[in-house]
C-alpha cells in the first residue's frame, strides 16, 4: 500500500453508538482541515442498525465514511485499532471515541500541526473540556490532567514528569504513521492503556509526544463509585501487565496532588458539601487500583466483576 504523507484519516471504534456519535461526524464534516476518511470500527451490529434505523451519516462525511462491523469477542483496544490503521493509506491518522464533540472547526488543523511543523513530533493529543452536564468534581479533573497550556514530552521529562511523561489520550490523538510503524503499532491483547504503552514506546524510540491545548473536544464522564472502581482495576491491571513502561514510576503522588486540589477548589467554590462524596469517590478508585495490581492472585471469576471489560478475561 502507497501511504499518501498528507491525507489525514479518523479512526473511531464505536459501541452502541447516540447522538453523540453522530454529531461527532457532523462536527468533523466542518473542520477547516479537511480528513480524507473517516473509518468506523462498530462493535456489535444489531445494536449499530437499530441505532441507525432512526439517523443517518451526516450528509457532509457520507461519501468518506465506511463502516466495519467486528462482534465484542473480536474486540480488543489494541489490535482493532491496528487493524483498522492496515486499512488506512493516510501519513496521519487520528483516533477518536464515539463521544468526543470537536469544540470547534479548527480541531484537526491544531492537532495535526504539530507534526506537520516537527518530525520528531509522533503524537499529538487534545485537551478534553468537561462536557455539559459534567459535574463540579470531573470539571476540576479535566482541568488538572488538561490544562490550557501546551506542552512537548521527551525522555528528558522522565524524572520530573513521571509517568505523565507518557500520558495520552485516544479520546482523540492524531498520529504519524511512519513512527507508529515503526514501534509496531499498538500492545495486542490489553485491557486498557493502548495509548499510553505506545507513546512509552516512541518516546523510548527518542520521539517527542505534543500535548496539543488549542485542539480541543467536549469529553468527560460522571462516574459512580463502582465504575470508577472498575475502571482503576482495569488501569492496574494494565501498568501490572506493562512493567517495562510503569515500573519504577509511581502514579500515585499524581494521584494525591489531584485530590487535595480538588478539595481546595470544592471550597473556594463554597461548595464543601460535594466533598465526601468525592472522597467516596477516590476511596472507590484507589481500592480499584490496589485490586488491580494483584489481579493475578485473584481468581479469574472475580477478575470479571471486578473489572468494567468482563469480556477481556474469557478470551
Amino acid at each position: 500500500m502507497t501511504i499518501n504523507e498528507h491525507n489525514i484519516d479518523v479512526i473511531i471504534p464505536t459501541y452502541k453508538p447516540d447522538e453523540r456519535f453522530i454529531r461527532c461526524l457532523e462536527l468533523l464534516g466542518k473542520q477547516t482541515r479537511p480528513v480524507s476518511h473517516i473509518q468506523i470500527v462498530n462493535t456489535g451490529r444489531e445494536q449499530y442498525d437499530l441505532f441507525m434505523k432512526d439517523h443517518s451519516i451526516p450528509a457532509s462525511v457520507r461519501t468518506i465514511v465506511s463502516v466495519i462491523h467486528i462482534t465484542p469477542e473480536e474486540f480488543d483496544h489494541g489490535k482493532t485499532r491496528n487493524e483498522a490503521v492496515l486499512r488506512s493509506d493516510s501519513g496521519f491518522f487520528i483516533m477518536m471515541t464515539q463521544d468526543a464533540l470537536p469544540c470547534d472547526e479548527t480541531l484537526v488543523e491544531n492537532l495535526i500541526s504539530p507534526l506537520e511543523l516537527d518530525p520528531g513530533i509522533a503524537v499529538s493529543y487534545a485537551r478534553q473540556l468537561p462536557a455539559p452536564g459534567a459535574s463540579e468534581t470531573e470539571k476540576y479533573v479535566r482541568g488538572f490532567n488538561y490544562p490550557d497550556k501546551p506542552l512537548v514530552k521527551s525522555k528528558e521529562d522522565i524524572n520530573t514528569l513521571g509517568v505523565k511523561t507518557f500520558f495520552c489520550s485516544n479520546v482523540c490523538a492524531a498520529y504519524r504513521r511512519s513512527a507508529y510503524d515503526e514501534a509496531g503499532g499498538f500492545i495486542e491483547k490489553t485491557i486498557f492503556n493502548e495509548d499510553m504503552i505506545l507513546a512509552a514506546g516512541l518516546i523510548k524510540k527518542g520521539y517527542s509526544i505534543s500535548y496539543t491545548a488549542d485542539a480541543r473536544v467536549y469529553h468527560s464522564h460522571n462516574y459512580t463509585c463502582k465504575q470508577q472502581f472498575k475502571r482503576n482495576f482495569d488501569l492496574a491491571v494494565s501498568q501490572t501487565d506493562h512493567p517495562e513502561v510503569f515500573s519504577g514510576i509511581s502514579s500515585e503522588s499524581e494521584g494525591i496532588r489531584m485530590v487535595k486540589g480538588c478539595i481546595s477548589h470544592l471550597v473556594s467554590i463554597h461548595k464543601p458539601y460535594l466533598i465526601p462524596g468525592f472522597i467516596m469517590n477516590c476511596a472507590s478508585r484507589l481500592l480499584g487500583f490496589k485490586l488491580g495490581k494483584i489481579y493475578r492472585v485473584i481468581p479469574n471469576g472475580i477478575r470479571k466483576i471486578l473489572s468494567s471489560q468482563p469480556g477481556y478475561w474469557t478470551k
